[in-house]
């Protein structure tokens, strides 16, 4: 019974709304014009398609419906932005041609007055300026060498003081823990692998982590307590016959399991109260600043001629497996991330390699402008790459005249990604890049991305 009142009182309230709707649209015609009356029965349709969709029951079961009203919505949200201004009255003034109807003649005996001859107004000078007919492909290609490339001192600087820095961070861990076999430290990142650098801002150091086979084995990430296959657990094995102690890494174990929360808490100390940086920094002409407030292991670098951020990742790699310490948000502290860049990096550059293609510059292009706008920040890097090598898979031209179709392709396929909530990892299908965006940034990018696909121009705007 209730649920037939609810659905009765709707009806009423939809009727009602119709005909309000319809007054309104009748009357228009009168007021607006025919021209004017359409406009506004095309606003008045899409927010009455917003208003029903808002006041119905929402099939929180049903995938399909959702991924269909968020199409609908996004598709109304244009119809409302697209939609024209009625044309504004003319002035009679304003008019040159005289009027249809011919003046009325004189009556007898009535004077005619002179006509007065007025000066005519003077016309506004207009300056010419040049058509700009630009195509996509040349905005892409202009865009690409005016705002993408990197300052040559820069892009030869950052790289020589990272390295340095690196040196002196490795001969610090020999010296203080000699007893844990790190591996040779070594950079990573864009700016190096030269697929997304707007500025040479921003560089990756990798400690490697030497673990014993032998003691050690790797849980799958649909095992762990999160369930998700992009997270891995390192269990500590046989201590019935290899007694803790046994590995140095032991130290660092958590209920059987390396705990990339432990290890990353004791680099912190060292990196915040144990190294001289103030002394490296001097003698390296810069001034470096661990950044104590940050989740990530990272250093500020200042020097006269560039800034550079640096972030320390433990990396672990065992059955053909690159594991950082990165533990989710939360409580859980023994998960390591399974880490696809050096996979990605390889493929995009082997497949460009393959057909002269320019893989590499539309990733560039779509991670400049993703990193820069405040809506699609979180798309730059590894979500842009699986999209371009799933799109590689059936798309065979990448040659650069065909970069504009590419690039308006990878829009598509990301709306399409973003409808359904998934973009399953190129290297693994279980693993999903969009789990960790919520329901409200996944409609703003879907949004964005749904208007660029008919307007391009409007994500090569400066920001």
């Amino acid at each position: 019974m209730a649920e037939f009142t609810r659905q009765r009182g709707k009806r009423q309230e939809d009727g009602g709304l119709g005909s309000v709707l319809d007054l309104l649209l009748a009357n228009a015609r009168l007021v607006l014009g025919v021209s004017g009356a359409a406009v506004l029965a095309v606003a008045t349709l899409a927010v009455k398609r917003l208003i029903d969709r808002a006041t119905s029951p929402r099939d929180e079961g049903d995938p399909k419906a959702e991924q269909k009203t968020l199409e609908e919505s996004w598709q109304d949200l244009a119809l409302i932005k697209a939609t024209p201004k009625p044309p504004k009255k003319q002035r009679r003034e304003d008019l040159s041609e005289p009027l249809l109807s011919p003046a009325r003649p004189p009556a007898p005996g009535e004077a005619r007055k002179p006509k007065v001859c007025s000066a005519p107004p003077e016309t506004p000078r207009v300056e010419s300026s040049p058509l700009c007919c630009l195509t996509l492909q040349e905005k892409l290609l202009s865009h690409y060498s005016s705002q993408l490339a990197v300052p040559e001192v820069q892009a030869s600087l950052a790289p020589q003081l990272a390295r340095s820095i690196c040196a002196q961070l490795q001969n610090f861990l020999r010296s203080k823990c000699p007893e844990l076999p790190f591996g040779s430290l070594f950079l990573s990142g864009p700016l190096l692998d030269g697929l997304g650098a707007l500025a040479a801002d921003h560089v990756n150091l990798m400690l490697p982590v030497v673990l014993d086979a032998a003691l050690w084995s790797l849980i799958p990430g649909e095992d762990t307590v999160v369930r998700n296959p992009q997270y891995w657990m390192i269990k500590r094995t046989d201590l019935e016959y290899f007694p803790r102690g046994r590995s140095p890494w032991d130290r660092f174990i958590v209920g059987r399991y390396l705990s990339s929360n432990a290890l990353n808490e004791t680099l912190r100390k060292m990196l915040v109260a144990s190294i001289n940086w103030p002394a490296i920094g001097s003698l390296l002409g810069c001034v470096i600043h661990p950044v104590v407030a940050s989740q990530e292991l990272k250093l500020e670098v200042k020097h006269d001629q560039v800034e550079l951020s640096i972030t320390l990742f433990p990396v672990v790699e065992m059955e053909d497996k690159v594991l950082l310490a990165v533990p989710p948000e939360g409580l859980v502290e023994n998960l390591w991330l399974e880490s696809f860049y050096r996979a990605e990096v390889s493929k995009v550059k082997e497949l460009d390699a393959g057909d002269s293609g320019a893989r590499q510059h539309c990733l560039r292009i779509l991670n400049g402008i993703c990193k820069s706008h405040p809506a699609l920040h979180k798309l730059s890097g590894s979500p842009l790459t699986h999209v371009v090598l799933h799109l590689s898979a059936t798309s065979w031209d990448w040659a650069e005249e065909s970069l504009a179709d590419r690039f308006q392709q990878v829009l598509e396929e990301l709306v399409s990604y973003l409808e359904e909530g998934v973009l399953p990892s190129y290297f693994n299908h279980k693993i999903n890049l969009f789990c960790e965006l919520s329901e409200e940034e996944i409609d703003e990018m879907g949004f964005m991305l749904y208007r660029a696909i008919s307007e391009p121009e409007l994500l090569l705007k400066e920001k």
